[in-house]
C-alpha cells in the first residue's frame, strides 16, 4: 500500500549553491557568525552549508567546540519554517556520529527540540524525533528523554502523527522503555499500542510489538499486558513477518510469568502456534516460543496439551544453540513432571 512521504524539498527561492563558504579553519567560525545575523537570506544560506560540513566528525567535533549548539538551539525556535527545518536537519545529522550525540546531550537539546513536536511543518516534526531515535540509542540519551519527561508526550503522538512520524516515535520508546516504564504505563501506552498491534503497516506492528515487549519485562508492565493484550499477541504468532513473531513472542514469555497471563495465553489458543515457532529450526522466535510453552506447562491443562509433543523439544535438543537446548530440557523436565 503506498503512503505518502514527507517531503525535505526547500521553497524554490533558498538556493544552497549561493552560500559562500570561507576556506580551511575559517569555515565554521564564520558560518557559526551567519548563524546570529540579522539577515534571514544569511541565516538560511549559513545553515545550507553547515548542514554539508556537518557530516564530517572532524567538523562537527569543532563546531562544538564553537558552541554552534547553542545558536542551534536559538534558531529552533525561529519563525521561519526553512530555518527551522534545516536546523533539525543539522542536529540529525550530528546525531550520526557518537562525538555529536554527546555533545547534543551535554547541551541540554533535548528539551529544546521538545518545543517542536508540534510544528506546524511535517519535515520539521520528523527531523526531532529521527534525533530522538538517535539519541535514545545511547543510555545516556534515553535516560535525558526519560528526565525530560517526554513519555507521556511521545505516547499521545501515537494517536495521530503521521504514520512514518509514528515509526521513529516507536523506536525511541522502545529504547527508553528498556530502561524505565512506569512513566508510558501511566500514559495508558499499553491501551495505545494495542490498537498499533493491528495496523496495516507490517513496520508499526513490528515496532509496537517490541515496545510491548520491553514494558513487559518490567514487573508492573507484565500485569498491563496480561490483562489488555494477551489475545491479540497470540494472534500475531502466526504473522508473516519473522520480526513480529518474534517480538510478540517474546512479549508473550514475559506475560506468561504471571498466573493471569498464561490462563490468558491458554484461553487464547497460544500452544499450537507456539509450537509451530518452537520447530522452526533456526527461527527468531524459537527460544522465546520454547520458554512460553514452559510457562504453558505450568498449567495442567497445558502440561497434558504438551505431553502429546515432547517429540517438538526432543528436536530443539539438536538445536547449535546452548541456550535453546537448556531451554527445551527445562521444557521437558516441566512437561514430564508428575506431582506424586
Amino acid at each position: 500500500m503506498a503512503h505518502a512521504r514527507i517531503s525535505a524539498n526547500l521553497p524554490p527561492n533558498i538556493d544552497p549553491t549561493k552560500a559562500p563558504v570561507a576556506f580551511g579553519r575559517r569555515a565554521l567560525p564564520k558560518l557559526n557568525e551567519e548563524l546570529q545575523s540579522p539577515e534571514l537570506l544569511t541565516q538560511q544560506q549559513a545553515l545550507m552549508a553547515l548542514c554539508d560540513l556537518v557530516h564530517d566528525p572532524q567538523n562537527v567535533y569543532e563546531a562544538l567546540e564553537l558552541g554552534v549548539l547553542d545558536n542551534l538551539k536559538t534558531l529552533l525556535v525561529h519563525q521561519d519554517s526553512t530555518v527551522r527545518q534545516k536546523t533539525t536537519e543539522i542536529l540529525h545529522i550530528i546525531t550520526m556520529h557518537n562525538v555529536g550525540r554527546h555533545g547534543l546531550i551535554q547541551n541540554g537539546v533535548i528539551s529544546a527540540l521538545a518545543e517542536l513536536l508540534d510544528d506546524p511543518v511535517d519535515i520539521c516534526r520528523k527531523n526531532v524525533h529521527l534525533v530522538f531515535e538517535y539519541m535514545s540509542k545511547l543510555t545516556e540519551g534515553a535516560v535525558g528523554i526519560l528526565h525530560a519527561g517526554l513519555i507521556p508526550l511521545l505516547v499521545s503522538k501515537l494517536k495521530n502523527e503521521l504514520e512514518e512520524i509514528q515509526e521513529l516515535i516507536l523506536g525511541t520508546l522502545s529504547n527508553c522503555l528498556r530502561m524505565e516504564a512506569s512513566e508510558a504505563l501511566a500514559a495508558d501506552a499499553v491501551t495505545v499500542l494495542k490498537e498499533k498491534l493491528t495496523h496495516t503497516s507490517v513496520a508499526t506492528k513490528s515496532k509496537a510489538a517490541w515496545v510491548l515487549l520491553e514494558i513487559s519485562t518490567h514487573p508492573e508492565g507484565k500485569n498491563e499486558v496480561c490483562e489488555e493484550v494477551t489475545p491479540v499477541l497470540v494472534s500475531l504468532l502466526e504473522d508473516a513477518d519473522p520480526e513480529i513473531q518474534a517480538s510478540a513472542t517474546g512479549a508473550l514469555m514475559f506475560a506468561t510469568i504471571k498466573p493471569q497471563g498464561r490462563f490468558s495465553a491458554l484461553g487464547a489458543g497460544a500452544i499450537p502456534p507456539l509450537l509451530k515457532l518452537a520447530a522452526e529450526e533456526g527461527g527468531k522466535a524459537r527460544l522465546s516460543a520454547i520458554k512460553a510453552l514452559t510457562m504453558l506447562a505450568e498449567l495442567p491443562k497445558g502440561r497434558e496439551t504438551l505431553l502429546n509433543h515432547l517429540d517438538t523439544f526432543q528436536q530443539c535438543l539438536k538445536d547449535p544453540s546452548k541456550a535453546v537446548k537448556r531451554a527445551a530440557k527445562t521444557a521437558i523436565s516441566v512437561i514430564q513432571w508428575k506431582p506424586y
